[in-house]
């Protein structure tokens, strides 16, 4: 879960600006969760937020990318995108459409970890995204003729949000290479080889093996009386039978072996521009309470890359001019190993080597120097905030329950989440940089621009999701 936050707040103002905040949302936002489970294994989460008469609904799959095999991989993400092809009571489309008509939204998302689908819409339509939801959990149609289309539509999005375009391709092929054998080398999309010769039979066992209600979190966050939706739950998902299936705690462990020396690799793209990316080998949040590495790692990433007046944008785009953008990344959650990610774009003139130096020069002042108490008084105010700005939608309440519900943690962490980020130290911080910014767990890829040819506009074919 990231929590670094994209507000740019004066520094000497920020930590009451945050605190502020909290009284301007409603207690209903911070209302503790209310947890029910089916006797078919089905978790539900109700979480309370009667500020208007709408609610999120949101189903979470504990499969993802990480669970795949190597000859089908993507075949989470296909589908995803199968799904909404029809029952035996609902026509191919219709799913949605009914949604529409009754004024909601209604889409998917697949992950590394999980796959996930939600449903906004008027308190009072409940009842339809439930049922509507439920019957495709368990009487999904499959057909090779749907299936023939939409693998089309699976391609042409890799072609257009990865083959043709450079920074997610070297991204795609840095990730390859940097984890050496765990499943987070490939890419969630699939490789397109495998989607090539993917068959609605790949999809069809896919389905079998892991759409069951023992494998699902219900989150439904909004205008609602908690006993209702576990009533109204136990009416459309009640009836489903549970499966047999690997559950996330006696799937084998995939444990990627530490890395013994720098990575390099150089991705040949049409481009206008180079572009870096540095990735180290990082912990992520396995235990709340004991854990506190990853918090400080959140931290370091609000110190180089918190805000317009943190140190990458400072030092390198606005004093060195060596680079035009600049960012550092990590994600504190996940089902596998983490990654620490610096990446930019150089300034015109100047070369991806010398942002590299660059870069690897901020590290090494941090690492020398540490942080300043108010630098780190700057970021947990940003943390604050961030969460806060979260808790006043919704939707997000309940992708931060879904996510940290679906990768092993609990929704009871979030509070623990917070209190630990606020209590990291400038010498936590300069400690994990120390560890895990180092060159024998890093991987570099670069981009180097090919020209660009003329290429006619292509209109995205319909069915596009996300």
């Amino acid at each position: 879960m990231r929590f670094s936050s994209g507000f740019v707040f004066h520094s000497l103002r920020l930590q009451a600006t945050a605190f502020v905040l909290v009284s301007m949302i409603s207690f209903e936002a911070f209302a503790n969760p209310h947890e029910y489970m089916l006797a078919n294994g089905l978790k539900l989460i109700v979480k309370e937020d009667h500020r208007s008469p709408v609610v999120v609904s949101q189903i979470w799959y504990k499969a993802g990318s990480i669970d795949e095999l190597n000859g089908t991989t993507g075949v989470a993400h296909v589908l995803e995108h199968m799904m909404f092809k029809g029952t035996k009571k609902v026509s191919s489309g219709e799913f949605s459409k009914q949604i529409a008509a009754v004024g909601g939204r209604d889409n998917a998302f697949t992950a590394r970890d999980y796959t996930a689908y939600f449903q906004q819409l008027d308190k009072s339509k409940l009842p339809l995204a439930m049922r509507l939801e439920a019957d495709r959990m368990r009487n999904l149609r499959l057909t090779k003729e749907d299936f023939t289309k939409e693998i089309k539509v699976v391609m042409e999005e890799r072609r257009l949000r990865t083959d043709d375009q450079p920074h997610a391709l070297v991204y795609e092929k840095m990730t390859a290479i940097a984890y050496q054998s765990h499943p987070y080398r490939r890419p969630i999309i699939g490789w397109m080889n495998d989607l090539e010769n993917m068959s609605v039979r790949d999809a069809q066992e896919w389905y079998d093996r892991w759409y069951a209600p023992n494998n699902a979190v219900l989150v439904v966050v909004g205008d609602v009386n908690p006993n209702e939706v576990f009533s109204l739950a136990q009416k459309y998902y009640g009836k489903i039978k549970s499966r047999s299936l690997p559950s996330l705690i006696s799937r084998k462990p995939q444990v990627e072996p530490t890395q013994t020396g720098i990575k390099r690799l150089k991705v040949k793209a049409p481009a206008r521009m180079p572009y870096l990316i540095m990735g180290y080998h990082a912990p992520v949040l396995r235990d709340a309470d004991a854990d506190w590495e990853p918090y400080a790692l959140e931290m370091l990433v609000g110190v180089l890359n918190g805000n317009e007046s943190a140190r990458l944008n400072k030092e390198l785009v606005r004093d060195l001019h060596v680079a035009s953008s600049i960012n550092a990344d990590y994600d504190s959650t996940g089902r596998g190993p983490g990654m620490f990610f610096l990446d930019g774009t150089p300034s015109e003139g100047k070369s991806v080597a010398e942002l590299e130096t660059a870069l690897r020069n901020e590290v090494e002042k941090l690492i020398r120097e540490g942080v300043t108490e108010e630098e780190l008084t700057r970021v947990k105010a940003q943390v604050v905030s961030s969460h806060i700005f979260q808790l006043d939608s919704m939707f997000y309440q309940a992708m931060q329950i879904g996510q940290l519900e679906s990768v092993g943690l609990s929704y009871h962490d979030l509070d623990t989440i917070i209190k630990k980020l606020q209590a990291v130290t400038v010498k936590q911080i300069r400690d994990v940089a120390i560890k895990y910014l180092i060159e024998d767990g890093l991987t570099v890829a670069v981009l180097d621009p090919q020209p660009l040819e003329q290429k006619s506009l292509i209109t995205p074919p319909s069915g596009l999701r996300h």
